[in-house]
């Protein structure tokens, strides 16, 4: 980030629209919030990334995973806000709504995961430095956390710095969360953008827990 935003207030983690979350995302958005080549390029970037035969999380999760679907893996949790688009992800084994506006702990037991995906969700945490800190408490050492995002949001739910960003800077406040949980190496940003300029751009900032 820069200097200027170095040190997080309270403010700039406000939403125009403060009502529960679980208010916005009662009604079911059975869609994807990337375009088709976005998507590919995800995929592919899973398949390259996460661990096949790995106990995953798929943390803000919805009705698709971006999983690649030649690849094998031991179990998918999935932590979401709506139990409809949750029940609508194949990919998922189990599947849980849970709030984290009202309560950032995760409730699983540490070293629980061997991969964590939070996939174009992470401008909606208001509390990011809790969720990345129990991020890193659930994974299990050397494992690593992908955390993707495009130029798309809802706006009224995005926090406030979010919106005073340009992607690079998106990528290096996503950075600053990796560095302030503690608990990762230091994270690495790469912009897998399909096809700049026809397709939705996709930038991801990725970190791995330290070996104990």
């Amino acid at each position: 980030m820069e200097d200027d935003s170095d040190q997080l207030q309270p403010e700039h983690f406000q939403r125009v629209d403060e009502t529960d979350d679980a208010i916005f995302y009662e009604q079911p958005r059975l869609v994807t919030h990337i375009d088709d080549p976005a998507c590919a390029a995800l995929n592919d970037y899973f398949r390259e990334n996460l661990p096949a035969g790995g106990e995953l999380l798929d943390l803000m999760s919805s009705c698709v995973s971006h999983l690649p679907w030649d690849v094998e893996y031991k179990s998918v949790t999935g932590l979401g806000m709506n139990q409809v688009e949750l029940d609508e992800n194949p990919q998922l084994t189990e599947r849980l709504v849970h709030n984290l506006s009202n309560n950032p702990t995760l409730p699983f037991a540490d070293n629980s995961f061997d991969g964590c995906m939070i996939t174009v969700s992470v401008q909606y945490l208001i509390h990011p430095i809790h969720v990345f800190g129990e991020i890193a408490r659930v994974l299990r050492p050397g494992c690593r956390c992908i955390v993707s995002f495009s130029n798309r949001c809802f706006p009224t739910k995005a926090v406030a710095i979010w919106h005073h960003m340009d992607d690079i800077n998106h990528a290096k406040l996503v950075g600053y969360y990796f560095s302030e949980a503690e608990g990762f190496d230091t994270p690495e940003m790469a912009d897998i953008s399909p096809n700049p300029g026809d397709t939705d751009p996709l930038y991801i900032v990725t970190a791995v827990t330290k070996s104990n």
